[in-house]
């Protein structure tokens, strides 16, 4: 196969320039894979700046590979200044450390791929991998065209549709016309002189068909590869248009050591969640009456009632994963049969003696693909097409082939009427699992995690109040921060690393309490599914990817697997109702959300020094003349002085104004702790007020005032709404700092004004 003359002066920049322009219109191939944001921009601004010196190089000299070479390298030092710079540091020249800061980025965007799913967020990593693939297309096909062999530049460009036509996503189709049409003219510029045209032209037409063979071929022989790596499901052939953008499924092995990625936003399932009347029976046509709840009887049913959907249930831990336990038994489906998992009594009474109520919940899948079916974690019945298993011992429906899109089931699920004081005296149950949910992994630091755990619950006197002890401390934002983003690994033990790093997503928390639970010796497991999602315009429920999700389930005797809320409010609102110390519990009368307490200091308050009443001394300017450079000296460190208390008065006074609820519950925790007066991190707020009031009395004799209470029980209202409610407390600026501050003014007033304790009388001897 003989090569066309090498391209020169105007039309060499003009291929280069249509090179370019198909190669940013390649890169929008990707934008059905990737989330919306700047990547694409700085791609192709990456991209122009390249053909810019391709262009001028192959101006400057005619050596064919020199354009490549220095392009190349002035990529490379691109890619090394722009993601290989010190973090908040502005690098105009690469040093040693950019390329181990650029690779260690380039690890990170690997792992995030690999666990991500469609559409996945473009972080700073991942955009490292877009600019790279799109430059080195770009160098590529334009050195074919340098060497004269400009149709095979067509396979550089395709490398960036791969992904979109080998995962089956849709493709825009402007993007496909646009490179189409720029290759075309690439072929076009790059035609043979007329002196040549006949022979030129033959080879140039194998080329065109050898290359379009090549695609096809390579095609179909990755595909199949492609389909099986991890977080990328299905393939085929390209779609134009919206729509969905592949199937999702539940990952069930949780490693605590993976941080969460990027959840898709597509939608997983719609649902409506109706009562069911004493008398009622459940209708059979899957979409009942728009409502998002319901009232069955005299008790409301809504989708927060109802729970999540579980798909599964997981029990081995081994220290840093969950891994499933295989199904050993069973049975078919059938619709007329309550489902119930091991040892669970609901549902097995009548109704009217477990005060249970009846809901009907109407499920449409869209874009799950996954052989268990997200069910409420409660007894049900189910009415699904197809073949269907029901797996007691995980309390889990299975089926031979996965959901699909547009496939509808029903449930009624029995919802107990299940309390706080129910669970109070409950004892420790027996699940019948051999032990499996008490199993602990032999780590390095399982003794450390057990006294943790027995700390927390010390002075719980049942096995549910420990649990909510475990709840408290985990579900506390000044013990724990919701982080997707996991913290490297320090131990052999992912619950110790945890607690020590505090940061995580409800893998971690749910992992932890579970475990700790364990050390108890208090039966758990963690379910896998879906949080109820949001509401939707025709009052639907709708959910996505964003709302998977997993929690601990303990075992209590009489009650079954009962479900626990560790991860904080800002990812799952408030917990279910019999774990939840703020249900049912409205605000004090006394105190207002938007009113500080009486006397207490309001924000921003400061009294202006009073003037001087006398004026300066007649005559005592010029007796102390000769003590100018001292005075100018000392006026001068004053107005500095002056400047800095200003400053920092300010700022004080700006953080007193930011202070969130559990910013002030510590600062008041600290400094009450000073003076004698602590609690434990299980203690709840609410708790802790009575704990605080008795302590004062017991080493002061002296009791709180009404300001003081007031203000204690405000801090502590505020705290409850924010770690149990989803939403946000209304407060004035600066309300917090002031309670705080007349708590501790009150203590320290108590203090100083302590009655002595009457002495023991004497014996009579």
């Amino acid at each position: 196969m003989s090569a066309a003359a090498p391209l020169r002066g105007w039309r060499a920049a003009l291929a280069t320039g249509l090179l370019a322009a198909a190669t940013c219109a390649s890169v929008f191939a990707l934008r059905n894979l990737l989330a919306p944001g700047a990547w694409a921009v700085v791609t192709c601004l990456a991209v122009i700046g390249l053909a810019a010196v391709l262009a001028g190089v192959r101006a400057a000299t005619r050596a064919l590979l020199a354009p490549t070479a220095v392009g190349l390298v002035v990529a490379a030092a691109a890619v090394l200044v722009r993601y290989g710079a010190p973090p908040g540091r502005v690098q105009l020249v690469p040093d040693l450390g950019s390329w181990e800061r650029t690779t260690a980025l380039w690890g990170e965007a690997v792992t995030a791929i690999n666990d991500s799913t469609v559409p996945m967020t473009v972080t700073r990593s991942t955009e490292l991998v877009v600019v790279v693939g799109a430059l080195l297309v770009l160098l590529a096909a334009d050195l074919t065209v340098a060497l004269g062999h400009p149709a095979w530049s067509g396979l550089a460009l395709v490398t960036l549709w791969l992904p979109t036509v080998l995962l089956g996503f849709p493709a825009p189709a402007l993007a496909a016309g646009v490179a189409g049409l720029c290759y075309l003219l690439v072929l076009a510029v790059s035609s043979a002189p007329a002196a040549t045209r006949g022979a030129a032209r033959a080879d140039r037409s194998r080329v065109a068909l050898g290359s379009s063979a090549a695609v096809v071929v390579l095609t179909l022989a990755l595909a199949p590869i492609v389909a099986l790596v991890p977080s990328w499901s299905a393939w085929g052939l390209p779609t134009f248009g919206q729509g969905a953008v592949g199937p999702v499924a539940i990952d069930t092995s949780l490693d605590m050591r993976q941080s969460l990625g990027n959840q898709t936003g597509q939608v997983v399932l719609r649902y409506r969640v109706s009562g069911i009347g004493e008398d009622e029976p459940a209708a059979d046509d899957a979409t009942p009456a728009p409502s998002a709840s319901a009232t069955a009887g005299s008790r409301a049913v809504t989708a927060a009632t109802l729970g999540p959907l579980r798909a599964t249930t997981l029990t081995e831990f081994d220290g840093r994963e969950w891994r499933p336990t295989p199904s050993v038994e069973t049975v078919p489906v059938d619709t007329d049969a309550t489902l119930l998992g091991p040892g669970a009594s609901l549902g097995r009474e009548p109704r009217e003696s477990t005060g249970a109520t009846l809901a009907r919940v109407a499920v449409r899948v869209e874009a799950l693909s996954d052989r268990r079916l997200p069910v409420p974690t409660f007894p049900r019945t189910l009415d699904a097409p197809g073949a269907w298993q029901y797996d007691s011992a995980l309390d889990a429906v299975t089926g031979s082939a996965p959901t699909r899109s547009g496939m509808r089931y029903t449930m009624v699920t029995e919802i107990p009427s299940l309390t706080a004081d129910d669970l109070e005296g409950a004892a420790i149950g027996d699940p019948g699992d051999q032990g499996a949910s008490l199993a602990l992994p032999a780590t390095e630091h399982a003794q450390d995690v057990a006294a943790r755990a027995r700390e927390i619950a010390d002075g719980a006197a049942t096995p549910y109040a420990q649990a909510m002890n475990l709840q408290t401390y985990l579900r506390s934002t000044t013990n724990f921060t919701y982080d997707t983003r996991v913290a490297p690994s320090r131990s052999g033990d992912a619950v110790w690393d945890f607690l020590q790093s505090r940061r995580g997503y409800c893998v971690q928390f749910a992992t932890t309490m579970a475990v700790m639970a364990r050390t108890l010796g208090i039966p758990s497991r963690v379910g896998v599914g879906f949080l109820p999602g949001d509401t939707a315009e025709d009052g639907s429920r709708v959910v996505t990817g964003k709302e998977a999700h997993a929690w601990p389930e303990l075992y209590f005797e009489d009650f079954g697997w009962v479900r626990f809320e560790p991860t904080p409010a800002v990812q799952t609102g408030a917990p279910p109702a019999w774990s939840d110390p703020f249900a049912n519990v409205s605000a004090p009368e006394d105190v207002d959300d938007n009113r500080a307490p009486q006397g207490a200091p309001t924000s921003g308050a400061t009294s202006a020094p009073e003037e001087d009443p006398q004026g300066p001394t007649p005559g005592a300017q010029a007796e102390e003349s000769s003590w100018w450079p001292i005075g100018i000296t000392a006026a001068a460190v004053l107005v500095v002085a002056g400047l800095a208390a200003l400053v920092l008065v300010r700022r004080r006074s700006r953080q007193a104004l930011e202070l969130t609820p559990e910013q002030a519950w510590a600062r008041l925790r600290a400094r009450l702790a000073a003076k004698g007066v602590t609690w434990t991190d299980a203690t709840t707020p609410r708790d802790s007020v009575a704990r605080v009031r008795e302590r004062v009395e017991e080493s002061t004799g002296v009791a709180l005032d009404d300001e003081a209470v007031s203000a204690l029980r405000a801090i502590a209202t505020a705290v409850e709404v924010e770690r149990y409610s989803p939403r946000e407390p209304r407060l004035e600026p600066g309300a917090l700092a002031g309670w705080v501050d007349v708590v501790v003014r009150t203590v320290d007033e108590a203090r100083r004004t302590k009655q002595p304790r009457p002495e023991a009388p004497t014996p009579v001897g």
